[in-house]
């Protein structure tokens, strides 16, 4: 199968990264200076994901490419690797860990099964001996996310607690230690403030991995439903000609209100 377009788009990248001639801001970027546009390019599809917009999840899923083939042209200038090499390693690793798929035996298996092979086939494939169950690795994930791959890589070992009552337990006492440090005589303590509330959200992340709702994605959507809720306000401020920097809390209180009120007014009609 021909992809002249992905191969036109690999030369155009070359171009850009081309010494002689190429795009000055391109050229000067490095494996680092990219990094910061992968995750904002990842999170701009996931973005539009969410939000069913089909064209412009074809446009940004374009701009994670962008960034793999500039740190694939990258490593190739640097004689370290190149696009083929890339797609040389990771097709060996899909099927290697595809066996259900790309061998006769193994064709009637369940999802969960291919997990399950898939983290057993992955443990195989580490060489060193002394290698951690949960390594520093697993901090280099948004870290709500990483939170919940601790909690289920704990679970897989049966380090976790019995179900999410005990977990609301541990998230109810999380939450008077921090009141407590908030509320102690000798004043506040900045580290041990940020240190009670770092064990209150990891513990929250617990108890929402126990009730089958990952901590990031829930995140994600109350951020969602927050801009939403606050950009209804701006908007009614503005319609009834008032000014929002001139406002104080409590009048911007009485308006979140009202657009409450008028979310929970609409969800009742769209039920009934």
């Amino acid at each position: 199968m021909k992809h002249p377009e992905l191969d036109k788009l690999i030369e155009v990248v070359r171009e850009l990264r081309n010494p002689g001639k190429g795009c000055p801001w391109d050229l000067k970027q490095t494996h680092e200076s990219l990094l910061k546009y992968l995750l904002e390019e990842s999170y701009e599809f996931i973005d539009a994901t969410e939000n069913g917009d089909a064209e412009k999840m074809k446009d940004e899923l374009g701009d994670v490419l962008l960034q793999v083939l500039l740190h694939s042209v990258i490593a190739e200038q640097n004689k370290k690797f190149n696009l083929e090499d890339i797609s040389k390693n990771l097709s060996e690793k899909l099927i290697r860990r595809h066996p259900h798929v790309f061998e006769k035996s193994g064709k009637n298996i369940t999802s969960e099964q291919v997990k399950a092979n898939w983290d057993i086939i992955k443990n195989r494939e580490k060489t060193n001996e002394h290698e951690h169950l949960i390594d520093e690795g697993y901090l280099s994930f948004p870290a709500l996310f990483s939170a919940n791959r601790i909690g289920e890589k704990t679970h897989s070992v049966r380090f976790d607690w019995p179900g999410w009552r005990e977990v609301q337990d541990v998230v109810e006492g999380e939450w008077s230690e921090l009141k407590e440090e908030l509320e102690s005589s000798s004043g506040h303590v900045h580290s041990r403030i940020e240190e009670e509330i770092g064990d209150l959200l990891f513990s929250v992340a617990q108890l929402a991995r126990h009730l089958k709702i990952h901590p990031e994605e829930a995140l994600r959507k109350a951020n969602r439903k927050f801009i939403k809720r606050f950009q209804k306000m701006e908007d009614l401020i503005k319609k009834e000609n008032m000014d929002i920097h001139s406002m104080n809390q409590a009048e911007m209180d009485d308006y979140w209100d009202r657009i409450k009120e008028e979310e929970k007014d609409k969800t009742f009609d769209d039920e009934a």
